[in-house]
């Protein structure tokens, strides 16, 4: 099937709520610019973790501060390569990742990357749902002064009130379909930026004028060598690349509502290297203006804003940090566990249904969070499966590219029963194969100490192992 061919499969639906949301998206869906497409970054990276970790960099691997601004940008250049790749095929043809993946793993084998990839979302969708509620709860607070009480499951009655209010927000936005999802974004990304420059005046203005001094002296690393700045350089663009790795994989389930290719890639230019030279400098400069006014380098943005005993600037905080952390929330978790949930069973499950199905897990995973979860270990559960994500994004992007010359058979991916993607009863052995192979590297990473010295570039070498040792076994055996 070329560009030009016909799509008999319908389409419309995608903006529909009770719609299949695994359908391909009609002309009239692929309305999103490039800056819905900047704002999917911004709100990727504008969570207090994504913060605390880019203000920390330079800090955590003993490097100077321009080695670590490097070091990001180098990073978002990088991930916007890989997504402009991972993303091109639901641009052109307006098809979500679980039904990309139809085309490596066969029409059944693509649930596997697609559940893998949906319980990690979904896990981290109620943990975010959790955070969200935590600056909620931060508000309520500063507004009505009041305190604790009694704590059930580790959450008090606020936190409770919270909670259940932030999981009630992200019902209401899903259940209005992906236009209010695309709005939320598109306000969230710059509201934050606003504030984060408003936090950097603040500092400015009661270091009397001395943050930028302060700030080339902790960009400054006397003791630093050649090889010493290298090898934290290195380290720092594997750590950002593991960061933004969830969703590089599935980054199709977003640039199909992209207009057209360029403003895909134009999306991601702006939203990758510009955002993080823009998202970095703010951080590491509030990082600087804070080691003025407080004597020490404080990297959470919630410790500053306590520092400032502003009641109105604490109401200004908890209210960006619950646009962020939601913003990241939609982005990371929300949209990647519903369409991996639909794929399940796509006749039956639609986005609504998907949604609620997500919303369940999340009240139980965010509601015994703090009590029980957070002290259970499962950490290292959930890595495990993100691990194993990485050499699907090598087999796909080899069997896209390398095998399929960019070209799919649309009817055939939606053909559950037979046809070019079907294989073997639904599966596709070679690439089963090579992700068995590929995936025992990376489950290593996780559980093996010998693997420490990686520093997050584990994903990058599981997805090369998983595209070669795919590429191997399937070079003569893949048609169009």
């Amino acid at each position: 099937m070329t560009a030009t061919d016909e799509i008999h499969v319908t389409s419309g639906d995608t903006l529909d709520p009770e719609g299949n949301t695994l359908n391909p998206v009609g002309k009239d869906e692929k309305t999103w610019g490039w800056f819905a497409i900047f704002n999917i970054w911004a709100n990727d990276v504008q969570s207090l973790f994504g913060y605390s970790l880019v203000a920390s960099l330079f800090i955590s691997y003993g490097v100077g501060g321009w080695t670590a601004f490097a070091a990001l940008i180098a990073s978002g250049v990088f991930v916007m390569w890989m997504v402009n790749l991972s993303g091109a095929a639901g641009e052109k043809y307006g098809i979500p990742y679980p039904v990309l993946a139809r085309a490596s793993l066969g029409t059944q084998g693509a649930k596997l990357p697609a559940v893998l990839r949906a319980t990690v979302a979904v896990f981290w969708y109620g943990v975010q749902v959790y955070f969200a509620s935590t600056a909620l709860a931060l508000l309520i607070r500063s507004i009505t002064g009041l305190g604790g009480g009694a704590e059930i499951l580790g959450l008090t009655g606020i936190d409770w009130i919270s909670f259940v209010m932030v999981w009630v927000f992200h019902i209401v936005i899903f259940w209005r379909g992906m236009g209010w999802v695309e709005t939320f974004l598109n306000i969230a990304g710059p509201f934050v930026y606003l504030v984060m420059i408003g936090l950097l005046a603040v500092l400015w203005q009661r270091s009397d004028g001395q943050l930028l001094a302060a700030t080339a002296t902790i960009f400054a690393n006397p003791e630093g060598t050649f090889w010493t700045e290298f090898k934290g350089f290195i380290a720092i663009v594997g750590t950002m690349v593991a960061y933004f790795a969830a969703v590089m994989i599935n980054f199709s389930d977003f640039s199909r509502y992209a207009k057209d290719k360029p403003t895909m890639v134009l999306g991601n230019l702006a939203g990758l290297p510009f955002n993080m030279i823009l998202f970095s400098a703010l951080a590491l400069l509030t990082t600087g203006g804070a080691a003025v006014v407080y004597g020490e380098a404080i990297i959470n943005p919630a410790e500053i804003v306590e520092r400032t005993d502003s009641v109105l600037l604490g109401i200004i905080a908890a209210i960006t940090f619950f646009a962020a952390t939601v913003g990241i929330n939609l982005v990371a978790n929300f949209i990647p566990a519903v369409n991996g949930i639909a794929n399940l069973s796509p006749e039956k499950i639609s986005f609504r249904k998907a949604g609620l199905i997500t919303s369940v897990f999340a009240l139980v995973i965010g509601g015994f969070w703090t009590s029980f979860i957070s002290q259970f270990g499962i950490g290292g559960f959930v890595n495990t499966l993100g691990a194993t994500l990485a050499p699907i994004f090598g087999i796909m992007i080899v069997d896209y590219y390398v095998h399929r010359k960019e070209q799919l058979n649309v009817d055939d991916l939606y053909n559950m029963d037979g046809g070019t993607y079907h294989y073997n009863e639904g599966w596709n052995g070679a690439a089963v194969k090579a992700f068995g192979l590929a995936a025992i590297f990376s489950v290593a990473t996780v559980w093996v100490p010998w693997f420490a010295f990686l520093s997050g570039y584990n994903w990058v070498i599981g997805a090369l192992l998983g595209g070669v040792v795919y590429h191997m076994l399937a070079r003569d055996h893949v048609t169009r």
